[in-house]
């Protein structure tokens, strides 16, 4: 924790204020968030009752279903090649659509006709999908 070469950005889980208050400082650090360790106790609980095999099973016919459905409108998977959508990790079923130009309005209207929204994309993947356009 003392070689982090940043800083912590919240003091959520800052493990580094309670060095000063373990040490001769005894400096005051923080509430601990008790309402967190419910929380992660009853996801905890949740996973246990699905299963983690029905629950992987779950989360990767969602992220097929995602990247499946969003195809004939031009959006592909961020990190997969081609054909690979089957094997890719349901976290990373990130979709974009790239080479469109009207791409923002494109997602304004999503935004105002379907309470859905998608990002423009940040840094090099905002320049090579258009963000701006």
């Amino acid at each position: 924790m003392r070689a982090r070469r940043t800083p912590v950005q919240s003091w959520y889980f800052d493990v580094t204020l309670l060095s000063a208050y373990y040490g001769s400082e005894r400096v005051y650090h923080h509430t601990a968030p008790s309402r967190w360790c419910y929380a992660l106790a009853e996801a905890l609980r949740v996973v246990e009752e699905e299963g983690m095999p029905a629950r992987e099973h779950r989360h990767r016919a969602a992220a097929a279903a995602l990247i499946e459905r969003l195809a004939p409108l031009g959006f592909i998977p961020l990190v997969c090649a081609a054909g690979a959508a089957a094997d890719a990790d349901p976290r990373c079923a990130c979709p974009r659509r790239c080479g469109e130009r009207g791409e923002a309005k494109l997602r304004r209207r999503l935004l105002d006709e379907h309470g859905i929204e998608v990002g423009g994309g940040l840094g090099k993947l905002a320049a090579a999908c258009g963000a701006s356009g």
